[in-house]
């Protein structure tokens, strides 16, 4: 099975002629059967590739070699962006510091335990040996109860251009999300601002990852163990490196190819919290596979870098919003099992399951 693409440009160009639309009104046939193939595959699937004129492979490669240059800078040198009192919320994370649930969760334990063998992820033999920084992006709320989730950003020295090319990324790829969040409310029949209403100074991160394929090359490396996203929506670039594997709603895994231009976007626990589970969060791993040793092999005779970047931008409900089944899901039977509670207060309670008043697992 492959992921659809759905290109959103007749969508954004439909939005940008009728600013407060609508959208049961103004919505025609294609439009309304293109939100209803968003709403659906990320409810069968857990995952979407979309194309958005806005966000092209340049901007991709643009962030790329920054991140590979800053990745490839010495130990000691990124430390100096590491910021654990901040619960590595800003700054750098190195490796050994994130921790897979697949380790620490015990009812995770037993459902891979049922699954077919085929199907089963990756074992990792500890915590993930990658590289992240995390980058915010956007307006933070003036007066919020968690302040720690909405620190201010930490640059590292010598990287002129650090800001901009980490915003212009980020700002594209949040505009990308806003438009699937929109065409995904419209599809699961919600209002059309149900989800970005709630996202508006939301402590969205700009987190890419950064694997020495150098030191931990080998097949079958697991760079992050099987596991889901805290957040509302993730959304990925293209990687020089493939290496990620997906689990539908089916329990079938299934290896991403993203086309180069476009973008992958996956489901996180939040969606899962405002759909009553008719969303779920989309559980996903990154190995080393046949095909990335191929691919370090390629970068190897071109005497590229052998880091492997991933350009993953978080997006979050904001903090001090209060997730809850919205609309009829609300009515849903399963509504019960996602009461009221802050998206602040549901982000420190997921990252202390996982031990992030010290480590984190996104």
């Amino acid at each position: 099975m492959e992921l659809p693409v759905i290109d959103l440009a007749p969508f954004l160009q439909f939005s940008a002629k009728s600013n407060g639309y609508s959208a049961e009104e103004k919505l025609n046939h294609e439009l309304k059967n293109l939100c209803s193939e968003v709403s659906r595959t990320l409810r069968e699937t857990g995952a979407l590739l979309v194309k958005d004129p806005r966000c092209s492979a340049e901007d991709n490669d643009r962030f790329i070699d920054m991140m590979e240059e800053y990745f490839e800078k010495p130990d000691d040198f990124k430390r100096l962006q590491e910021r654990p009192y901040l619960h590595y919320q800003v700054g750098v994370t190195p490796e050994g510091v994130e921790v897979p649930r697949s380790l620490v969760d015990e009812e995770m334990h037993e459902k891979l335990r049922a699954m077919p063998k085929e199907y089963q992820p990756s074992t990792p033999m500890g915590p993930d040996p990658k590289w992240r920084y995390m980058w915010r992006v956007g307006p933070r709320p003036s007066n919020t109860r968690f302040k720690e989730l909405n620190a201010e950003p930490v640059i590292p020295e010598g990287f002129t251009e650090w800001k901009d090319t980490m915003d212009s990324w980020g700002y594209k790829m949040i505009a990308a999300i806003e438009a699937v969040a929109e065409m995904a409310a419209i599809g699961f029949g919600l209002p059309n601002d149900a989800f970005t209403s709630l996202m508006k100074q939301g402590p969205h991160l700009l987190a890419p990852t950064g694997s020495d394929l150098r030191r931990y090359g080998k097949e079958g490396t697991v760079f992050a163990g099987y596991h889901y996203d805290l957040n509302f929506l993730t959304i990925h670039g293209r990687s020089r490196f493939p290496g990620l594997n997906i689990w539908l709603r089916n329990g079938q895994k299934m290896e991403v190819k993203v086309p180069i231009g476009c973008l992958l976007i996956q489901t996180g626990k939040q969606i899962e919290w405002l759909t009553a589970g008719d969303c779920i969060a989309g559980m996903h791993e990154v190995v080393v596979t046949n095909r990335t040793i191929d691919a370090i092999n390629l970068a190897s005779q071109q005497n590229r870098s052998l880091w492997r970047v991933s350009s993953t931008l978080f997006a979050h409900i904001a903090s001090d919003a209060v997730l809850k089944p919205l609309g009829h899901f609300a009515e849903s039977p399963t509504a019960s099992n996602y009461p009221s509670l802050c998206a602040g207060e549901f982000v420190e309670q997921e990252l202390s399951v996982i031990n992030l008043k010290g480590n984190r697992e996104l």
